[in-house]
């Protein structure tokens, strides 16, 4: 049995449950094939990376299409996909980090080096999904990131990240589901920053750190809520 499952929406916590849940469902039902079809201008790195971690290690195959634009932690889901596809006018972003801060700011040394390093990281691992995907180094890949590198289909494909170019995504008789079109969801606001860090990244109680697409709400982010004095990522 083979699972259409198309996700056009933030990867924030609401969207990678539905996704999950969907996902696990189906293969508790014999589901041997997924094809996820992706246009999302990323969202969590924790949520991101465990969707890709999870789909690589479930025993059912899995296929990813961009049928509009994949970007951010999108790109690190997109490269779960054994084989990958894309629509002829589709787009990828390649970017880096961005906080955002809320509430009143607590700092002190040691929880500012917690958190860069947790930055350094999430930083680290994008950019090893995308390298071990594509063939190149992961400095290549971190310095794309730094570059806020846009890619169209053809580009795409020469990079390594898309196996094919067409268009049809789906047969008429597919079993097609779809997550993240009638949420509601929230919408945070960015200080765009570069990184590697040479210039600061903040920590305070609740931050909500995300690289930044342009005007947009949205991007790739981490959430940290400290209760009891540790992070939470």
């Amino acid at each position: 049995m083979e699972t259409y499952i198309r996700f056009m929406a933030p990867v924030v916590p609401q969207t990678a449950t539905a996704l999950l849940k969907t996902i696990d469902a189906k293969v508790r039902n014999g589901a041997r094939r997924i094809h996820l079809l992706l246009s999302s201008p990323g969202g969590s790195v924790f949520h991101g990376l465990s969707i890709y971690n999870w789909l690589r290690g479930i025993p059912v195959e899995t296929y990813t299409y961009n049928f509009g634009s994949v970007d951010s932690i999108g790109v690190v889901l997109f490269c779960a996909g054994s084989k990958r596809f894309c629509v002829p006018h589709a787009r990828f972003l390649i970017h880096g980090v961005s906080i955002n801060f809320m509430g009143n700011q607590q700092l002190d040394e040691k929880s500012l080096e917690e958190h860069i390093k947790g930055l350094r990281i999430d930083y680290q691992n994008i950019a090893r999904v995308i390298a071990d995907n594509t063939g190149k180094t992961p400095q290549s890949i971190e310095d794309a990131m730094n570059a806020r590198t846009t890619l169209n289909s053809t580009e795409a494909q020469t990079y390594g990240l898309v196996h094919e170019v067409k268009s049809a995504l789906l047969p008429a008789d597919a079993d097609l589901i779809t997550i993240g079109e009638d949420m509601v969801l929230p919408m945070p606001q960015a200080v765009p920053l570069s990184f590697p860090p040479n210039q600061q990244h903040l920590s305070i109680p609740l931050t909500n750190g995300y690289t930044h697409l342009f005007d947009y709400n949205y991007g790739t982010y981490f959430q940290n809520e400290r209760t009891d004095g540790k992070a939470m990522y």
